[in-house]
């Protein structure tokens, strides 16, 4: 939970990184941490909930017991409904929970603070740039129906996921320089694409100036600086997977 202190965001900007903390941790914990989540929330023992800290970091634990408590809590009991479902159903269902919770600690904040109705609205404008936690687990970040096509046919994702792209691809460096299968297959449905990108690591807006990379599994694009890729690493890379896929990938 809150065990260790941290500052208490009182600007918009500074409750969109918790907010972003908090997400990552939770998402580590429905992704690649998933095995060890799993072991912890044993139905027998009492009533567990799932806390993204700011850290980026998750754990699993009994509700605080202060009433109110300090920040609005996360669904109780989670560890209860494990093992009555499938465990993809069960994982999904607490990433719902997760999403409202993060939601519902994001605003506890404005509120405490005094948003008002712009500084309210930039702040979800800003969260509902990035998938929800739900998106992330399904696999639903894009197009449903994209996914078994990027894991069937690794070879052909790039072209695949460069003609489906609805964002910006004029000012966006893809990876690689297109392949003969992209030239034929991609090239044509680039001009339909339209602006509006964010990126799936920061949150913030297309930028004509800055290089891009979008990940051929998820289909997100992503500032070539929040994953660590230059356009000359670009060039050798023949299908990229961003952070979140890699680790999901390598896990299975």
């Amino acid at each position: 939970m809150e065990g260790i202190p941290h500052p208490i965001p009182r600007t918009v900007d500074e409750v969109f990184n918790d907010f972003k903390g908090r997400r990552s941790g939770l998402i580590k914990a429905l992704t690649t941490d998933v095995d060890k989540f799993y072991q912890q929330c044993d139905p027998e023992k009492e009533n567990l909930c799932l806390y993204g800290l700011p850290n980026e970091t998750w754990e699993v634990n009994l509700p605080v017991e202060e009433v109110p408590p300090e920040l609005p809590e996360p669904a109780l009991g989670i560890n209860f409904a494990r093992d009555g479902m499938q465990e993809k159903d069960w994982l999904s269902l607490v990433a719902v929970h997760s999403d409202s919770w993060l939601l519902a600690v994001a605003f506890y904040f404005g509120a405490r603070f005094g948003f008002g109705k712009n500084e309210r609205k930039r702040l979800f404008q800003m969260i509902n740039d990035l998938p929800t936690i739900f998106e992330v687990v399904t696999g639903n970040v894009k197009q449903p129906k994209d996914q078994s096509a990027n894991h069937n046919s690794s070879g052909k994702s790039k072209s695949s996921s460069k003609s489906r792209q609805s964002e910006p691809q004029s000012k966006m460096v893809k990876t690689t320089p297109p392949s003969k299968d992209e030239d034929e297959s991609g090239e044509e449905d680039e001009e339909d694409d339209e602006q509006g990108a964010t990126c799936g690591a920061c949150g913030d807006s297309y930028g004509t100036d800055e290089f891009w990379i979008c990940c051929d599994i998820c289909e997100r694009w992503f500032h070539g600086k929040c994953v660590k890729i230059t356009p000359a690493k670009a060039e050798h890379i023949k299908q990229y997977k961003c952070p979140s896929c890699s680790s999901k990938r390598a896990r299975v």
